[in-house]
């Protein structure tokens, strides 16, 4: 196999009657490159043990030190699916491209697995990246700086990492020919040709399994997926032109008494939006008292929306029946992080207070506070436009700057 830039693998004929003293395997001059890499970064990442100590390490790397895309120097974030560590602004155009592309995490603030920091590290890291994604990009394209503005930004990094936007014309030639053979590395592409045209004929071929009533179910379901799908592209275009100020943790404690959507019971999961994004906890099964302790992030755009919450119960074949909804107001909480950013006191101290009335949904106070240099507010809120349901969660803001 040798990997191709665009595509991920591409399929190369290798020979294997040639003499078993010189077992020499074409491949590109890119691939040479990555393998070289990556095992450069397995090695210096070997001697240390704990996922956070290999990411440290992995960020130390010259390579790594500034970010892939603007080359903004010290990047505290990483963009997992393409291997690459950015800076915080081009991390907001990073999330937008969807998490059929990318996951973004932070160095600081997101839990590592071994798992994750290994698959980073097999990836080469931002050289090995930017030689794979940078190759082909027109000179109209130019690369952003550190001031670039956002859309600037957008442009180069959708243009860059977008599947549809990769030059698929680009072969980087094997340099090593077959022993005992004229033929490069790929002497029997049209074999394998032939081998992917029988796949995809195979692939097509319709199945003789009929089930009554599922196939509308079944179309119901993808027309559904299909308008949420161009909704949100719309979304992520837009969200790519949006400066942000910060990040907002928002951890989802629990449910209590949710409404009843199946016979006795529901399985409800909590929707998280502001502004355009858009993310989800984990669907808890036959519970109308569920306990999620889901952390999710959100950016936070330099005006400021409100935070909406949905709840819903998970069906199957039928759309998913709404279980309520809340609406919070967030501008306090990020003045306040704003104002103490640079606070490291360990003491609790108290900046503000959310006084629950018959004007809003709130069940009891709630309090902004700071502690050990962390802007929080806890709430206990009542859903709106539903039977019954409460819903407990924990906000944390941390500014831009940190």
């Amino acid at each position: 196999m040798c990997s191709d830039p665009n595509k991920g693998w591409l399929d190369m004929s290798t020979q294997q009657d040639y003499d078993e003293d010189y077992q020499i395997s074409g491949c590109s001059l890119y691939e040479l490159f990555q393998q070289e890499s990556a095992s450069n970064y397995v090695r210096t990442i070997g001697q240390k043990s704990g996922a956070r100590n290999k990411l440290e390490s992995l960020l130390s790397l010259s390579g790594n030190k500034n970010c892939a895309d603007c080359g903004s120097p010290d990047p505290k974030w990483v963009s997992l699916g393409l291997g690459v560590f950015i800076c915080i602004k081009c991390s907001g155009v990073h999330r937008s491209l969807g998490v059929h592309v990318t996951q973004v995490l932070s160095v600081n603030l997101d839990e590592w697995t071994e798992e994750q920091v290994n698959a980073l590290a097999e990836m080469g890291g931002n050289l090995v990246a930017n030689l794979k994604y940078e190759t082909g990009i027109p000179g109209t394209f130019r690369k952003p700086r550190p001031d670039s503005p956002i859309d600037d930004r957008s442009k180069f990094i959708r243009r860059k990492y977008e599947p549809r936007n990769l030059n698929s014309d680009i072969v980087f030639s094997c340099p090593y020919p077959r022993l005992g053979n004229s033929s490069m590395c790929n002497g029997n592409s049209s074999t394998n040709s032939g081998r992917v045209l029988e796949k995809k004929h195979l692939d097509k071929q319709p199945t003789s399994i009929r089930i009554p009533g599922l196939g509308q179910a079944f179309r119901n379901s993808w027309k559904r997926k299909d308008s949420e799908y161009r909704s949100s592209k719309k979304c992520n275009l837009s969200l790519g032109m949006i400066e942000f100020v910060g990040l907002i943790h928002v951890k989802i404690l629990k449910g209590t008494n949710l409404a009843v959507r199946d016979m006795m019971t529901s399985d409800p999961y909590v929707i998280i939006s502001l502004g355009h994004q858009s993310v989800k906890t984990r669907v808890v099964k036959n519970n109308l008292n569920p306990v999620w302790n889901e952390k999710l992030m959100l950016s936070i755009p330099d005006i400021v929306p409100p935070l909406k919450l949905l709840v819903y119960d998970k069906d199957t074949f039928t759309p998913d029946d709404f279980m309520g909804e809340a609406e919070i107001n967030i501008h306090p909480l990020v003045t306040a992080a704003k104002a103490h950013e640079r606070s490291m006191t360990g003491e609790l101290i108290q900046l503000g207070k959310w006084v629950a009335s018959k004007d809003n949904t709130l069940v009891r106070d709630s309090i902004i506070f700071l502690k050990e240099g962390k802007v929080k507010q806890e709430m206990s809120i009542r859903l709106r436009n539903v039977e019954r349901g409460v819903l407990d969660l924990e906000l944390e803001c941390v500014p831009l700057t940190q």
